[in-house]
């Protein structure tokens, strides 16, 4: 059996498959554009996750090809699409083999790479040929070492010169990663047509609620220690305090669902907690005309992920040395801090992401190139710390003031003008 060219080749351990949760996000996004986009769709089976994924995540004025893992299973792809309805079938068309193919703005490859370095580089080489100007191309390998010839580590390559994100997905067998890369530039004004990403780094535990991947992380290691200390002094109850801890520890890391305010001018909070101040200054670090900073400080029983006040593009992201003073002092604006600066259809907004007298590591999770919905998750600090968001002052009008409370990504803090 031959395949279509850039569809990748089993690895040392054969084909790896990808489930509903991995599919999910393979497809995040094309899931995300609200507008109407095209997408391809590579190496697909006909009983695929990713391509029921895919099809499902279709809207009014969607166009997606779809090229099969082997050229001969082209026509019972056809068969399938057809029995799917004509609201699926109109949207959908299967081609042979690649070459039959048209640019699109997103495209999908839906078997994990498991080849060689030299083998993963030229697919990667000819399907960056087929993502129009400024889209995303998302891939998968392998996550486990040994499952691949050198794809995992050609791809962390690729990312690192080209990402726009990367998820672990551990539920999988074998767990996978998925890149997102971006080869040209996107325009600013697309991120105003996205929504929120769906992001597998989180632990579902009810519909609304969420435990981010910190979270479960740290709460395994608080049980690993109790089980080690009662492994190690059987006879001690010293084991019942990280055990006890493993939950509240998992709770400070709780990630909820959020709805977004409709109203397309405002500026949503990024993050929970009360608003220490809302002052006008000057940073020539961003360039340039004055700013309206909305500073929120977050307490260790507030929600700790941040998410983006707006709609934008991330062109730059740094951190700053300082402190670790208390993060509802004064003296919190020379703690470290993780600046991430977006572009936006009404100037440069920043975030800031400052540690606290407790926090002393930020997890940001935009890399340059990315495109943010309002709203969509950036990162996280652990435990009490401080949030800023820095807006153009001559085009937002702050909706808030010392002492108020907000919520992240739902509240208004202040609205375009």
């Amino acid at each position: 059996m031959t395949q279509s060219p850039a569809v990748p080749t089993p690895g040392p351990q054969g084909p790896v498959r990808l489930g509903e949760r991995a599919a999910r996000t393979l497809t995040a996004e094309l899931a995300r554009h609200h507008a109407s986009k095209t997408a391809l769709l590579v190496g697909a089976e006909a009983d695929s996750a990713v391509l029921g994924a895919a099809t499902a995540a279709l809207l009014p004025g969607d166009k997606l090809t779809v090229v099969p893992a082997r050229p001969e299973d082209a026509e019972r792809l056809r068969t399938q699409v057809v029995t799917q309805g004509s609201w699926v079938a109109d949207r959908v068309s299967v081609v042979d083999t690649l070459a039959d193919a048209e640019p699109a703005e997103i495209v999908l490859v839906a078997t994990p790479f498991t080849g060689s370095v030299d083998e993963t580089r030229a697919a990667l080489t000819e399907l960056a040929d087929l993502v129009g100007k400024g889209g995303v191309l998302t891939v998968a390998a392998p996550a486990l070492p040994g499952r691949t010839s050198g794809a995992g580590a050609e791809l962390d390559r690729q990312a690192a010169l080209f990402g726009v994100g990367s998820d672990l997905v551990l539920r999988n067998q074998p767990p996978v990663r998925v890149h997102r890369l971006r080869f040209t530039p996107a325009e600013t004004a697309t991120a105003a047509r996205l929504a929120p990403a769906y992001r597998p780094s989180s632990v579902p535990i009810t519909r609304d609620m969420h435990i981010d991947s910190n979270g479960v992380a740290a709460a395994g290691i608080a049980l690993g220690l109790a089980a080690l200390t009662k492994l190690t002094r059987p006879k001690s109850r010293l084991w019942l305090i990280p055990a006890l801890a493993a939950a509240p520890v998992a709770a400070f890391f709780r990630d909820p669902e959020r709805d977004l305010p409709e109203d397309e001018s405002a500026v949503v909070a990024a993050a929970d907690g009360r608003v220490l101040s809302v002052e006008r200054l000057t940073d020539e670090r961003f360039g340039d005309g004055e700013f309206l900073r909305v500073a929120v400080f977050l307490s260790v029983l507030d929600v700790h992920v941040n998410r983006s006040p707006v709609a934008g593009k991330v062109v730059d992201y740094f951190v700053a040395d300082g402190g670790f003073a208390a993060a509802m002092k004064p003296d919190a604006e020379h703690n470290v801090a993780a600046y991430t600066v977006l572009d936006t259809e009404h100037g440069t907004v920043v975030v800031a992401q400052r540690t606290g007298l407790i926090a002393r590591r930020i997890v940001q999770r935009a890399p340059v190139g990315t495109l943010l919905a309002r709203g969509e998750r950036i990162g996280l600090i652990r435990f009490g710390s401080r949030t800023d968001v820095y807006l153009p002052a001559e085009a937002a009008d702050p909706m808030v003031g010392p002492g108020d409370r907000v919520i992240g990504g739902s509240s208004l803090i202040a609205r375009w003008r």
